[in-house]
């Protein structure tokens, strides 16, 4: 089992980790902060530089705190949080499936996220290493999964309503 949580957390961690550093430095194909930035204006997160680096940094950390096994909770509740607000603000108007847009992307990393969270990060993590393991008590972790999603929630409360697209 800790092997098969070592493989999963460093597959889904690198990836959260580069899925971020395409949004803020343009690496892997993407974007690059600039343009995310202008996206992130465009549903409605103002000032869009800050909301882009926000998400961006919080996917970087989130996913190398998941691939190493540090810090329990956190990393997967960051990720949580992310993608609860992309799943809203990005892909939910466009139905369930990835090939149309839908939520089906954000739903699996946010179901991942939560896997890991509940079932900790095994042997061969860093909290293990470090001895961390014995913080994240079920309580902790359904303490701090709460709060992404709270963070979520007030980030998404504060969004201003996108202008609508020009016909």
């Amino acid at each position: 089992m800790d092997a098969g949580l070592l493989i999963g957390r460093i597959v889904f961690g690198g990836l959260m980790a580069a899925h971020g550093a395409q949004k803020y430095f343009g690496w892997f194909g993407g974007y690059g902060l600039d343009a995310v930035s202008g996206m992130f204006e465009s549903l409605g997160f103002r000032p869009g530089h800050l909301f882009a680096r926000a998400a961006a940094l919080s996917e970087i950390g989130a996913g190398l705190l998941v691939a190493g096994g540090l810090l329990g909770p956190v990393g997967p509740a960051l990720l949580l949080s992310v993608m609860i607000v992309a799943a809203v603000s990005v892909h939910w108007q466009h139905g369930l499936f990835a090939a149309t847009n839908g939520i089906e992307m954000p739903l699996l990393y946010a179901a991942a996220a939560v896997v890991f969270a509940l079932t900790g990060p095994g042997a061969y993590s860093l909290d293990a290493v470090l001895g961390l393991s014995g913080l994240w008590t079920p309580a902790v972790t359904a303490i701090v999964l709460t709060l992404g999603v709270a963070g979520a929630l007030g980030n998404l409360a504060i969004r201003k309503t996108p202008a609508p697209a020009a016909a």
